[in-house]
């Protein structure tokens, strides 16, 4: 009779299959290389590549990707996010404004989306280069709308309101989950400072638009998600995006649930009663995937 060995060999997690509403299918050919030549010419460096995004080639292959400023080595240890962390950023490119707002051009964007790491590490929280880099943007393209994809600014107001006045035509911030799985997926982050933000802006300017997006899949349950829609709502926001988390790596956090597309449709439609401007829902939504169109039905002549 044979016996199994006193210490057998521990087996490697196996990687959750993905279902079928989960599975891209990959464009023929490499349609990405003209957006990767600009980008690499001019040594900046985009949230879809470090945040692994599944939309990269779609994205890409159309001309649109979003800008990540200010490096990309992140301040805080988010337990989804795939953009390296924490760890200690280097120092601010001053000529990274310019640059950004030639590849945009060089892009023929009509939508530029601009987001960053969280610099936990500068004075303040540079929202000052962020400012920068909207600024040139807008001189380069007067006739494009910018988005911003900002971190939280520890919920300090003069550094929000230092964005806010560059003009950006919407402002987006991601509550990106729950309340109750905040201290496992956002350690370093608070749910207040996040609607804290959105209404601060709001408040300010009430005719610009605000945005906010959530993951699904880490445990939530459908009510506490209707909370943060609703609470999102009381803090004025009007763009609302919701999508599947989908884990990075082994050391993420792991996917719950892979939630059907019928259910995002009820996402999409509670969200919509509930008084959201415009709504994206669905498996493979991310905070910028096609955020023009998203944008279009709010503010088409803006």
């Amino acid at each position: 009779m044979d016996h199994p060995a006193e210490n057998p060999r521990p087996r490697r997690p196996s990687r959750r299959r993905l279902p079928p509403w989960m599975k891209k299918r990959l464009p023929l050919g490499d349609t990405t290389r003209p957006v990767r030549r600009i980008l690499e010419k001019r040594r900046l460096v985009t949230v879809c590549e470090e945040a692994r995004c599944p939309n990269l080639n779609e994205c890409w292959s159309a001309g649109t990707a979003t800008f990540m400023i200010l490096g990309d080595v992140c301040t805080r240890n988010c337990g989804f996010c795939a953009v390296d962390g924490p760890g200690r950023p280097g120092p601010v490119d001053p000529g990274e404004p310019a640059r950004v707002a030639d590849a945009a051009r060089a892009m023929k964007l009509r939508h530029v989306v601009i987001t960053s790491v969280d610099r936990d590490d500068l004075p303040d929280g540079g929202s000052r280069h962020f400012a920068a880099v909207v600024k040139s943007v807008r001189e380069a393209l007067p006739a494009a709308r910018v988005e911003v994809l900002t971190p939280d600014f520890r919920g300090v107001e003069e550094d929000i309101l230092r964005v806010l006045d560059a003009g950006p035509h919407v402002y987006n911030h991601n509550v990106e989950t729950v309340p109750r799985l905040y201290a496992t997926a956002r350690k370093m982050a608070r749910y207040e400072w996040s609607l804290g933000l959105l209404e601060l802006v709001k408040r300010a300017r009430p005719r610009g638009h605000t945005k906010s997006g959530l993951m699904v899949g880490l445990g939530e349950t459908k009510e506490e998600l209707y909370q943060v829609f609703r609470d999102l709502r009381s803090a004025g926001c009007d763009i609302l995006t919701v999508g599947q988390y989908l884990r990075p790596s082994e050391r993420h956090l792991p996917v719950r649930r892979f939630v059907p597309p019928e259910e995002f449709e009820e996402y999409g439609r509670t969200a919509r009663e509930m008084g959201f401007a415009a709504v994206a829902s669905g498996p493979f939504v991310r905070s910028s995937y096609h955020a023009a169109e998203v944008f279009d039905p709010v503010a088409p002549s803006s």
